[in-house]
């Protein structure tokens, strides 16, 4: 903290010494060291050194003394005092304190002077007037000092527009969304309990509940819903907690979640230390499973045990960006609609923390698993197995992942034999399914050849539903015979038909009449139309 004092009285030096308090002495528990400054001593160089390494500065002016406040005033004007502590702590963005001493001499206030100063800094944290002779107000001083370090108004509020900044409201949005535990967009009892404990150490008590709720009530239509705060209520009570001074509230409330005093989330939150010594891997512990079930329960609104597309985008609300990307569906289970299963939500951050546990150590943080779990940070949802030399030394194993490489040519089945263990396979395109399937037997010109496989075309048609094989070939001395797309296209219009019609020859014979003439009508229907009239 740095002292501006404004005011050279004979009978004192111009500058006190360097003087520091102690942390058991002070309200916030922090040591406090002052530095004083002069001008009469010392130049503008000086202060711009002083300044660069301060915290807070208090500029310090007599109330009884109407040069003292009028220089105070003249700070304001960069034009007549160029090295004005105003400019400088702008340029800096050190807070300001206005301090107007020796009010034991008057019997006015000097506030209507400098208030108008402070409106227009958003730099001036506060003004107080104070007595160093009867010790009026001078604890207060240093509490406001430290206030001004600890829980600074600047990043949280805009006092021209009297609302919180974006970024305040950004972090406590994503803060009210991890405690929404059960995600109905409203905080219950329950909950702001669980809040209450988790950012201040203490319950808050039914009757303190209820008159928090009936503020919200007296203020905001739509801030209390079904007995719960709503976002807007949440954030409402945040404004006025800033509003009436009481910020440092709100800052608990945002380091407590991570924050930083830019309102970015602390790198040592996001990525706390994790040694992993060479040789061995990183699993999820039985702890970190049940917290990712229960964001999974939490945003599976529909209880179908699949994410959708809107319930996962949900979920990485919480996020500054979307953690996953299309290609995490092709490399999970997911459903016949292709969205993520519960398993395959599992799979995929037990992959991400056996190949990137720092990633996964980043998404739990964003998810507040150390808030939900009641955990120091989130490397205690992290199991480090032991050496893998170790494991073979034992002939036994700890580990629950382990990891395979499947090697071939270009061709060779890797990635059938992949989706396999997914449960996927080829029959997904014809078993079952309501389009209908076809399979060719090309280049039919040529002698037949044996297929490396476990039952011939024909048997495999058979099994699976399908109509025999229909050979093609385009090696002929005339045009190729259009007969087999005259079937695909039948199959096209009638999709419904079974495997006995396909065998039928008078069926393909009056379905492709069929689907000729229904060709022929709608052709000529579409002539009619573009006709002129």
């Amino acid at each position: 903290m740095t002292l501006v004092s404004e005011e050279f009285p004979a009978v004192v030096p111009y500058r006190a010494e360097e003087i520091t308090i102690p942390a058991d002495v002070t309200p916030e528990r922090v040591p406090t060291h002052i530095v004083d400054y002069s001008e009469a001593e010392q130049t503008d160089e000086q202060l711009y050194q002083e300044i660069s390494k301060a915290n807070v500065i208090c500029i310090v002016y007599s109330v009884n003394n109407k040069k003292s406040i009028e220089k105070v005033r003249e700070l304001d004007h960069t034009t007549y005092y160029l090295c004005s502590p105003f400019t400088v702590c702008v340029c800096f963005r050190v807070p300001l304190i206005l301090v107007g001493n020796k009010s034991d001499l008057v019997e006015h206030s000097s506030m209507e002077t400098v208030l108008p100063i402070m409106n227009k800094y958003t730099e001036i944290e506060t003004c107080v007037e104070c007595s160093a002779k009867n010790l009026k107000n001078i604890s207060e001083l240093f509490y406001y000092a430290q206030k001004a370090v600890l829980h600074p108004t600047g990043p949280l509020y805009c006092p021209e527009k009297k609302e919180m900044r974006s970024a305040c409201v950004r972090a406590l949005t994503r803060i009210f969304k991890v405690s929404d535990l059960d995600n109905d967009g409203i905080l219950n009892d329950h909950e702001l309990t669980f809040f209450q404990r988790t950012c201040f150490n203490t319950p808050l008590a039914p009757q303190a509940l209820e008159d928090v709720k009936n503020v919200v009530r007296k203020n905001l239509t739509d801030g209390v819903r079904d007995n719960g705060l709503t976002l807007k209520g949440f954030l409402f009570l945040h404004t006025l907690f800033i509003q009436r001074g009481r910020h440092e509230t709100t800052w608990a409330v945002l380091r407590r979640f991570g924050y930083d005093d830019d309102l970015e989330l602390h790198q040592d939150y996001l990525f706390p230390l994790l040694k992993i010594p060479p040789d061995c891997t990183t699993e999820l512990n039985h702890n970190a499973y049940l917290f990712l079930q229960s964001v999974f329960d939490k945003h599976d609104k529909d209880r179908d045990c699949a994410l959708s597309p809107e319930e996962l985008m949900d979920l990485f609300d919480v996020f500054p960006y979307v953690p996953w990307g299309l290609d995490v569906n092709s490399t999970v289970c997911t459903n016949d609609q292709g969205w993520i299963t519960y398993q395959g939500y599992l799979s995929q951050w037990t992959l991400t923390t056996y190949l990137d546990v720092q990633r996964c150590l980043e998404y739990l943080g964003y998810l507040g698993y150390s808030i939900i779990a009641e955990q120091e940070s989130q490397a205690s949802a992290i199991t480090v197995t032991r050496d893998k030399k170790l494991d073979l030394k034992k002939k036994q194993t700890q580990r629950n992942v382990f990891r395979g490489h499947a090697f071939g040519i270009t061709g060779s089945g890797k990635t059938g034999f992949l989706q396999g263990f997914l449960g996927r396979n080829l029959v997904q395109y014809f078993m079952d399914s309501k389009t209908p399937c076809m399979l060719i037997a090309a280049k039919s010109d040529l002698p037949e050849t044996k297929q490396q496989y476990c039952m011939t075309p024909l048997e495999f048609c058979r099994k699976h539903k399908m109509p025999p094989p229909q050979s093609y070939t385009c090696n002929t001395a005339a045009a190729p015979s259009k007969d087999i797309f005259i079937k695909l296209t039948t199959m096209a219009v009638y999709p419904h038909i079974t495997h006995a019609d396909l065998k039928s020859s008078t069926f393909w014979l009056r379905a492709s009449v069929g689907a000729t003439v229904c060709a022929m009508l709608g052709f000529a229907m579409y002539r009619a139309l573009l006709r002129p009239r």
